[in-house]
C-alpha cells in the first residue's frame, strides 16, 4: 500500500501518473485536504510537469530569505497542508533561521 500527502500541484501530478503507469495496481491512499487543490501558495510552475521529472518524496526549504545553512538554528519536518500554516507563521514572526522542509 502507498500513502502519500502531496503539499503541491506538481507532486499530485506525479504521484498519479505513476500510479497509472505501474505494470500492476497496488493501493494507494492520497490524504491531502482538498483545500490544497485551491490554495495559490500550493501552484507549481509548469516545468515541473515535464517529462523525466518524478515525484519527489522530500521538499527541501525554498526560502531565498533563509540565513546561510551553517547558521540555521531549527529544522522542522512536516507533510501536506501543515506546510503552508508554518510558512505563514515564519513570515510573521520573521524567523529567517527555520528551515522548513516537507516529507511527502
Amino acid at each position: 500500500m502507498r500513502v502519500v500527502n502531496c503539499s503541491n500541484a506538481a507532486n499530485y501530478f506525479h504521484v498519479l501518473r505513476s500510479q497509472m503507469r505501474r505494470p500492476f495496481r497496488k493501493p494507494m491512499v492520497v490524504v491531502a485536504p482538498k483545500k490544497l487543490l485551491k490554495l495559490r501558495a500550493a501552484n507549481s510552475p509548469i516545468e515541473e510537469f515535464d517529462e523525466g521529472l518524478r515525484f519527489k518524496k522530500i521538499i527541501g526549504d525554498q526560502n531565498e530569505k533563509l540565513v546561510a545553512a551553517d547558521q540555521v538554528k531549527r529544522v522542522i519536518i512536516c507533510s501536506g497542508q501543515v506546510y503552508y500554516d508554518l510558512i505563514q507563521e515564519r513570515e510573521k514572526r520573521v524567523a529567517n533561521d527555520v528551515a522548513i522542509v516537507r516529507v511527502e
